[in-house]
């Protein structure tokens, strides 16, 4: 099973695109849930709730895409909070790709 110490490593990793810092460094993680069967639900914020959307939403894919790698994680979901597109934001970082026919 995964633990919180490596989720906020792989965190520390992902920046601000504005600001140039790390969103741990910045306290924008609000809460991080690790269920046993590796299901784990990452909740933040970002510095203003008017953040421009694409990096918004880079930041939460980067959150994702980071925790996803790591070993014994099998889904993650991303919650940002806060922001005023945050419903689509979280919409299109939590929803799969359409499967290719």
């Amino acid at each position: 099973m995964v633990e919180k110490p490596a989720i906020v490593k792989e965190l520390s990793q992902v920046v601000d695109p504005e600001v140039g810092v790390p969103i741990t460094e910045m306290d924008l993680v609000d809460e991080i849930t690790i269920t046993p069967e590796g299901m784990v639900s990452i909740g933040f914020h970002l510095t203003a709730p008017f953040c421009p959307p694409m990096f918004a939403l880079e930041i939460a894919q980067e959150i994702k895409k980071r925790v996803s790698v790591l070993d014994g994680v099998k889904e993650v979901k991303v919650s940002m909070t806060g922001h005023f597109m945050a419903e689509e934001i979280n919409r299109r970082v939590n929803t799969p790709p359409a499967a290719k026919s």
